[in-house]
């Protein structure tokens, strides 16, 4: 089986995990709850369920305790698009695609399915205690949720997005800020995805922290393809608009150093996310060629 073959089918476990923890769409808060569930089938990738599996894996994880986190972890991801296709934020009326949830339903609506998808993140993830039966077993369970919530507040993506509104009216942002940034609203997330895969798979600390640390170049390269796609691919391929970050007045990495030195960047970034994965993996015997492979598929995308 080929690295596609693979990865096609750990997306389409991912996918099918993620759908067995959204709420039936009954009652008088049917519509929410089907804006919801139309956001979180829209397509995507399921990229951060999939690192977090195999980030588990990596630490000898086997049992189904990671499940409910690799379903929150996307209800998480997915509220953050619903919310940045707003009219308010990036007023886009495509995603992957697809009409955004704005535009499908009403800007209400959306409002309230991304808040709702956020609140049932944290509801969803709870779930894993009932798949432990020991007290390291709850303290990781425990770790984990701190670790989701850590990464997904104001000290994480929120932070990342707050300050990323604010720098299209800042008239000096600075390449320290423009990270900031990409580390908040980007890397947070894949952060999580990676730390909560070591923790549950009983990871040491430093190992945990070796996890962030390639997460953290993951994300920042990732964001870096994100913006040189945003001006050298097409609407066909990505799904969505070209161009927005212009439209919105961004600072990117590519406008701060030009297209060359962006993909130098991303190039550099990737090598270092992957030598720290190696060792990883050699340290506790493990095989972590598809993660790496996964790694550098998704930094060097073209959609």
């Amino acid at each position: 089986m080929n690295f596609n073959e693979n990865l096609e089918i750990k997306r389409k476990e991912a996918e099918s995990i993620v759908k067995s923890f959204l709420p039936e769409a009954d009652g008088y808060n049917a519509k929410v709850k089907e804006a919801m569930d139309y956001s979180v089938n829209a397509g995507g990738k399921r990229l951060r369920p999939i690192l977090m599996k195999e980030s588990y894996k990596l630490f000898g994880g086997k049992d189904k305790k990671v499940e409910p986190f690799m379903a929150a972890i996307e209800m998480i991801h997915n509220y953050s698009l619903v919310h940045d296709d707003l009219p308010a934020m990036d007023n886009d009326e495509l995603r992957r695609g697809k009409l955004t949830t704005w535009k499908k339903y009403d800007e209400c609506t959306a409002i309230l399915a991304g808040d709702a998808l956020l609140n049932y993140a944290f509801e969803v993830a709870s779930e894993a205690f009932d798949l432990v039966n020991d007290l390291e077993g709850y303290m990781e369970v425990a770790k984990a949720i701190k670790v989701l919530s850590t990464k997904a507040g104001i000290n994480g993506m929120i932070g990342g997005q707050a300050a990323d509104i604010e720098a299209e009216t800042c008239a000096n942002v600075t390449e320290d800020m423009l990270l900031f940034i990409h580390k908040n609203k980007t890397a947070a997330l894949i952060e999580a995805s990676m730390m909560i895969g070591a923790i549950l798979g009983g990871a040491s600390p430093k190992d945990v922290s070796d996890m962030e640390r390639a997460a953290k170049n993951i994300g920042l390269a990732f964001q870096i393809q994100d913006d040189i796609l945003d001006i050298t691919s097409t609407q066909e391929e990505l799904g969505k608009p070209i161009g927005s970050d212009e439209k919105n007045n961004k600072l990117t990495y590519v406008k701060l150093h030009g297209l060359e030195e962006s993909r130098e960047q991303v190039k550099a970034l990737s090598e270092e996310a992957i030598t720290i994965l190696e060792d990883i993996a050699d340290a506790n015997r493990a095989d972590g060629s598809f993660l790496m492979t996964l790694v550098e598929t998704l930094i060097n995308r073209s959609k």
